[in-house]
């Protein structure tokens, strides 16, 4: 699957930004999905996942739980980060990612992990000013 991430550009603290992720090659509805970000000069963190092993509960990072949702459409092969109550801290690109169904992900440490996934998109810069 290619995954394909937009929707980043420069938002005004407290502001909200959707960011999208075009899936395509396969149908991502089956996958485990889920974003991450790399603010600057720090390491690639996790955001937010949808967990297949669970239902299709959401999973989210202490940092961003309440202000931050993610969705996918299915009919559209995309998944969706909408991002609320932006602070500077967000200030990152942010990359959309995908695991197979053959090879599930089974925990939440798992979705944690940015080594479980085996596909990314390109990413895309979100830069919040304050």
């Amino acid at each position: 699957v290619q995954l394909q991430a937009s929707g980043g550009g420069l938002v005004q603290a407290g502001g909200s930004r959707r960011l999208s992720c075009t899936a395509s090659g396969r149908t991502i509805g089956y996958y485990d999905v889920a974003w991450f970000r790399q603010p600057p000069g720090k390491e690639r963190e996790f955001v937010a996942g949808i967990a297949l092993w669970s239902d299709n509960n959401t999973v989210y990072a202490d940092s961003v739980k309440g202000r931050f949702t993610i969705f996918r459409d299915n009919a559209k092969n995309e998944m969706y980060l909408q991002m609320d109550s932006l602070n500077p801290e967000d200030t990152a690109v942010y990359y959309c990612a995908a695991r197979p169904p053959l090879t599930p992900i089974t925990s939440a440490r798992e979705m944690f992990t940015r080594e479980m996934y085996n596909y990314w998109g390109q990413g895309t810069q979100v830069t919040v000013s304050s």
